[in-house]
């Protein structure tokens, strides 16, 4: 053995040839932590100093390659000083040039997925044999940042700018044809046949048949594009990608720069480039943010992994109510391998469901997604049925009938008679109260929420909503069949609304209160999408439709009417008494024609102004600031009463329930890191600026004792 660590050995294997082996004990996947680097420069170090040396292959003891550099440790290394972040980046490139510098041929085996650093590690190999099922790529622009590990010097030199631009810019996975097409990597083999073809590359290079000093040469020289070519490929890229990634997401427009000021610089100057730059987008609050939405999403599978002891497999799944909701629940639980009844008691309302479903699938067929045969088998997987027939061998009912409590309970006490004992039934309900509708059945331990967001297939986030009698089982198999299902489940308690509605009314109450006192509803859209919403929140009520919004506003009022009952009419009671319900019959604040795809396009309808007049009951003048402040405030303060209420239990549950449940601007990290990134004591004083406005705004006592201690919800 030339050398043996923890996480790296390398030992010698025939003619001179040895291999440095990735092996990280006690995880299940190969990072790049402070002791896989510290090792990675001893490792080098010895096969440097080893004369005997002919050449290296480098492969992996784990079911992946490398998965990146390990974030939980380097997001510490972030706090530091921007001098220390930049000088601590060139020691660790220090490793990979040397590695790159050997006087020997050195081969790459990607097995799994070779992501970010993974990925910069096969970059400094003169050769990468990648394996069929294998994935590359350099997906760091998705955490506010980019390649920090010579990814934006090596990669250019490699595959050329625009390939490498869309690589890094978009921060994909690529599979191993795309990274052969592009040059990536030199060849493609059998997963079973990728150390020998390692071992074949490096014996050739050995040999003279292949000159792998002229395969590096390329990596260590300036880019080869004139003057002219490169201001046509950067200008024209940055252009492009500035227009996909949006103002709020500097870090992909910013890899592009730093690509173009280094490209006629040698390796060792471009890398001292790519690390200044690195170090900027580090120290930027949309890093923070982004990073903490990668641990909190962690922290959130790992909770749902806690669930998978105890939950049942769920082997056939029904869902009661078909229409757009059911059909979307059932395509959802069929193309991901769950085979699903979907009952209705009309016709219509079945084929409704079947035509959603068909539909769906149709989609993805097109876009290449699913071939023509998964899309039928998936089609199969859906038995449409106006009777309980074949109830008796499902394992999970989600009811998804209309959100009228009456209804809901007639129909799961007749579901429940007609199901097994131990099956679990599960409400699709948006606002209505579990332990309410628990009162209706034999068996409540049984009885959970299951909280889809629409549309279904789009919407990651699915609420599982615990009961005063539900049992740790139904909570389980509830989580593991939402997880089967491709979704991102939170376990939340009962109350108006759980947690994503709870939150999003006072928001919507904000809103209320801008339009009553005469500010232009298209104005405060327009505000509140440059802040960082998908849609301003006119437009959202006009999706979600109006009589939905009226319904749950009334609900909501009803479980806090201290802070949510409107003393007077608002501009969604105006609308509702007009019939205007939004996208669904063509008017709500907005009018909605149909664009060339079918699909609906809002136009500024004048007559809105007329039925919204009676509710307009003074002129105030706000600036875009208070108008920001008007909405937030309260939506954040909800948050934080959930949290301090035990709806959810972490303040990673609650941020990840809303960017995912409503699209809270990710790049601002959800509610509570939004009160972080302000100062729980300089949020506290600005509720205060707003405390005329009522109860909405006014901070909790634990929120002021934090601000008082000078605490944080995050780090």
């Amino acid at each position: 053995m030339i050398y043996e660590g923890k996480a790296i050995t390398v030992k010698a294997l025939e003619g001179g040839i040895v291999e440095l082996n990735f092996d990280l004990k006690g995880e299940s996947v190969n990072k790049f932590n402070r002791l896989t680097l510290n090792e990675l420069r001893q490792a080098v170090d010895s096969i440097k100093a080893d004369a005997s040396v002919k050449g290296v292959i480098v492969t992996s003891g784990k079911d992946v390659f490398i998965v990146g550099a390990d974030i939980t440790e380097f997001v510490d290394n972030f706090k530091l000083p921007e001098a220390e972040l930049v000088a601590g980046n060139l020691e660790a490139n220090k490793i990979f040039n040397d590695f790159e510098d050997l006087a020997v041929p050195t081969v790459v085996a990607i097995n799994g997925i070779a992501l970010g650093g993974g990925l910069e590690m096969c970059l400094a190999a003169d050769y990468r044999v990648m394996a069929e099922s294998a994935k590359i790529g350099l997906p760091e622009v998705k955490l506010g940042i980019y390649p920090g590990f010579g990814g934006t010097v090596r990669l250019p030199r490699l595959i050329g700018t625009d390939n490498a631009i869309e690589w890094i810019a978009g921060g994909a996975e690529n599979k191993a044809d795309a990274a052969l097409k592009v040059r990536a990597v030199d060849a493609v083999v059998a997963d079973d046949k990728l150390r020998d073809a390692a071992l074949d590359l490096v014996k050739r290079a050995i040999a003279g048949e292949l000159d792998y000093k002229a395969k590096r040469q390329p990596k260590l020289e300036k880019l080869k594009l004139n003057a002219i070519e490169q201001m046509m490929s950067f200008e024209t890229a940055k252009g492009f990608v500035a227009g996909k990634a949006g103002p709020n997401y500097p870090a992909p427009v910013e890899a592009i720069k730093t690509i173009q000021k280094a490209a006629n610089m040698g390796r060792d100057k471009a890398l001292e480039v790519e690390a200044a730059g690195f170090a900027k987008l580090a120290k930027t609050s949309v890093a923070e943010s982004l990073i903490g939405l990668f641990l909190n999403d962690q922290e959130l599978k790992k909770k749902a992994k806690g669930y998978d002891k105890q939950a049942r497999d769920v082997q056939l799944a029904a869902v009661l109510g078909a229409g757009i909701m059911g059909g979307g629940i059932a395509y959802q639980s069929a193309v991901k391998g769950t085979p699903i009844l979907m009952k209705d008691i009309r016709e219509e309302g079945i084929q409704m469901g079947l035509n959603e479903a068909s539909k769906l699938l149709g989609n993805r067929v097109e876009k290449g997604r699913l071939t023509a045969a998964k899309m039928a088998e998936a089609l199969n997987a859906i038995r449409p049925t106006m009777s309980y027939g074949d109830f008796k061998n499902v394992d999970i009912v989600v009811e998804a009938v209309v959100e009228n409590p009456k209804v809901k309970q007639i129909v799961l006490a007749e579901v429940e008679d007609q199901v097994k004992e131990d099956a679990v039934l599960a409400s699709n309900t948006s606002t209505i109260s579990i332990n309410l509708l628990a009162k209706a059945l034999k068996r409540p331990e049984n009885f959970v929420g299951m909280h889809f967001f629409n549309p279904v297939h789009m919407m990651p986030l699915v609420e599982v909503i615990r009961g005063e009698k539900s049992s740790e089982t139904a909570i389980a198999t509830t989580v593991a069949y939402a997880k089967k299902m491709g979704k991102n489940p939170i376990v939340v308690n009962d109350c108006p609304g759980f947690l994503v509605n709870r939150v999003l009314f006072p928001y919507f109450g904000g809103f209320a209160k801008l339009v009553s006192a005469g500010v232009d509803f298209v104005r405060i859209d327009k505000i509140m999408e440059k802040f960082g919403w998908p849609m301003g929140p006119a437009y959202l009520m006009d999706v979600v439709g109006i009589d939905t919004a009226h319904h749950a506003r009334d609900v909501m009022a009803e479980g806090f009417p201290d802070r949510m009952k409107e003393e007077r009419k608002t501009a969604v009671d105006a609308l509702y008494e007009a019939n205007r319900l939004g996208q669904k019959n063509g008017k709500g604040f907005y009018a909605y024609e149909t664009d060339k795809r079918g699909k609906p396009k809002k136009v500024v309808d004048a007559s809105v102004q007329e039925v919204l007049a009676p509710i307009v009951y003074e002129q105030r003048e706000v600036t875009d600031e208070d108008i920001i402040n008007f909405m937030m405030i309260p939506l954040c303060l909800e948050t934080v009463r959930c949290l301090e209420d035990g709806i959810v239990e972490t303040a990673a549950e609650a941020d990840m329930g809303l960017i995912y449940g409503i699209g809270f601007p990710p790049f601002r990290g959800g509610a509570l890191r939004y009160i972080d990134s302000i100062g729980v004591a300089e949020f506290v004083a600005l509720a205060d600026k707003y405390a005329d406005l009522g109860a909405l705004y006014t901070p909790t006592a634990k929120l002021r004792e934090m601000a008082a201690k000078g605490q944080k919800f995050f780090g």
